[in-house]
């Protein structure tokens, strides 16, 4: 067995009610002129006005300022824009909030705010010095990607118009604020598709053929956690416990998936640059898919995952197991209203094969519990289609 790192470093605020900290932990951060990186509907919400209250209600002669132009998939402009408003202002901190692509994009504009003359792909392929980036506070307002407690940006560069992920230790946040308060405004529709993608991380990563026990004791423990409070928080927004939960959950998903994922995320990479699709949605609707391709391959893969779910499988055969979790997983997702087809979103029939390719030259396919061709994931999006 080769050797490996296991790391899970973040420091995490977690409860209702934690933003009002935030103040405090500024200073213990020695921010005084923060910049924020949001995005344009997140500024217009209840919990961007909280945190502006809270901002404008510490009493320390801080100054801090805002960048609310992140795109729903970040481009490269969302990682320069706020970088150099963070050297026009001065800034010495990033607070990030919002969904992933604020949080991203945040993470990101530390880099290029150190490194101002660099162009951003110079990060993916040259050695770069990280060290002594700005520190960041991640505040995410959804349950779904986790980036708050990731080391990965995703960013769709310029030059090939496709997401590429940046990844380093230096890009952790120092600190994580999950305060189910700021979560209650998210619709039902967009709670249950972030919540999909916590939930698919976990799957993706306990399948995940790589050697991690404790993302593996994670990931089990966050689908456990989603399938109990996923459709609590669906149902009633306001619902704190199942907020708080859910947070939590996605928070788990991100650490499970150091791991690494598999061909879900290929395929759905490419329906978010190429057709504009939310990430979470097209997580789901390609989650079924490929858990069927992968237990018709590998009897017993599932079990565990049934197990965590809820489901009496122990004295199931591993056909059946994977049977009746794949099942429970299908409905549980057609229950927050997310079986769907890609048609259905827009998506046309003449964009398969360039989906295939984008999905092909996409990493995370690498690490499916089963190995897939180019052909395979065309024909899986055919099923989803």
């Amino acid at each position: 067995m080769s050797p490996k790192t296991f790391s899970f470093p973040t420091k995490t605020r977690f409860g209702a009610g934690t933003l009002a900290e935030l103040p405090d932990s500024l200073a213990s951060l020695g921010i005084r002129r923060p910049l924020v990186v949001t995005d344009s509907g997140l500024a217009k919400t209840d919990a961007f006005r909280r945190l502006t209250t809270t901002l404008g209600d510490s009493g320390r002669g801080r100054e801090w300022f805002v960048f609310d132009g992140v795109h729903p998939n970040p481009i490269e402009d969302d990682v320069r824009i706020p970088a150099a408003l963070f050297r026009e202002h001065g800034c010495d901190g990033v607070i990030a909030i919002g969904g992933g692509s604020p949080l991203d994009a945040g993470k990101a504009a530390r880099l290029l705010a150190k490194h101002p003359t660099f162009p951003l792909a110079k990060f993916y392929d040259q050695p770069v010095d990280w060290s002594g980036l700005a520190p960041l506070i991640a505040i995410p307002t959804t349950a779904g990607t986790g980036s708050e407690v990731g080391r990965s940006s995703v960013i769709t560069l310029d030059a090939t118009r496709r997401k590429a992920v940046l990844f380093h230790p230096e890009l952790l946040a120092k600190l994580v604020i999950l305060d189910p308060e700021l979560t209650t405004g998210l619709p039902p529709k967009l709670t249950a598709a972030t919540g999909a993608d916590a939930l698919t991380h976990c799957i993706e990563s306990f399948t995940c053929p790589d050697f991690h026990p404790m993302c593996d004791g994670i990931a089990l423990e966050g689908i456990r956690l989603v399938v109990e409070a996923l459709p609590r928080a669906f149902r009633d927004g306001s619902d704190l416990d199942a907020r708080g939960r859910m947070l939590v959950a996605a928070a788990m998903g991100a650490v499970a998936f150091q791991k690494d994922l598999g061909a879900v995320h290929s395929l759905a990479h490419p329906l978010s640059t190429l057709c504009g699709m939310h990430h979470g949605l097209a997580n789901a609707l390609c989650l079924d898919a490929v858990m069927n391709f992968n237990a018709r391959r590998k009897p017993g893969l599932y079990r565990r995952v049934g197990i965590a779910c809820g489901l009496d499988i122990v004295r199931c055969t591993n056909g059946e197991a994977d049977c009746q979790t794949v099942g429970f997983v299908s409905q549980f997702l057609a229950d927050l209203g997310l079986n769907s087809k890609l048609r259905e979103h827009g998506v046309r029939s003449d964009q398969l094969d360039e989906l295939a390719s984008l999905a092909w030259e996409d990493p995370c396919h690498r690490t499916n519990a089963i190995p897939v061709t180019q052909a395979d994931l065309r024909d899986l999006y055919q099923e989803c289609w």
